[in-house]
């Protein structure tokens, strides 16, 4: 079932998909973050990366709870965006021979991947509200919340030195 396909025929259809888009693309975060973790050399880059990595966990287990509330199978479809963005992580890391210059790419890559997961966690509260599905919906903010936070804190490793090491 791809996103413009004939198998969404409902903002229901949409609502599971789009869940099942995000359950995918959060199993593959949690086999990417230990990588990114060791490949980071900033200690407080290292931390975060294993912190949100138990995190994403706990995202991947509060997916699983909004399946079983919606009444949904709890299945993973193919999500292109975050493989790509998986993809490009490893490309660059494995081009730059730096450490500090990694660790800006590394915080890069991530935030591509928070973008992702703020834009469907945003849309997928929304639906949850319009399907009357505010009990979902209010799982899905907690997480909303802490991958908004998650983006913060890398922004905040990135601007107060990690950029500055890359750069000099």
């Amino acid at each position: 079932m791809g996103l413009f396909t004939k198998d969404i025929k409902s903002m229901n259809d949409l609502f599971v998909h789009q869940l099942q888009d995000i359950y995918y693309a959060e199993k593959q975060l949690v086999k990417a973050l230990p990588t990114m973790a060791q490949k980071a050399s900033d200690p407080q880059l290292k931390q975060g990366f294993l912190s949100h990595l138990d995190e994403t966990k706990t995202h991947v287990t509060r997916l699983e709870q909004v399946f079983k509330m919606h009444g949904a199978e709890v299945k993973a479809v193919n999500c292109p965006a975050i493989d790509g963005i998986i993809e490009e992580a490893e490309e660059v890391a494995g081009e730059v021979e730096d450490k500090s210059v990694l660790d800006a790419a590394l915080i890069n890559a991530a935030q591509a991947a928070e973008h992702y997961e703020i834009t469907r966690y945003g849309s997928l509260i929304a639906w949850a509200k319009q399907l009357g599905r505010n009990d979902c919906a209010s799982v899905l903010q907690k997480t909303l919340e802490e991958e908004k936070a998650a983006d913060k804190k890398l922004t905040t490793i990135a601007e107060s030195k990690v950029n500055m090491r890359a750069a000099s």
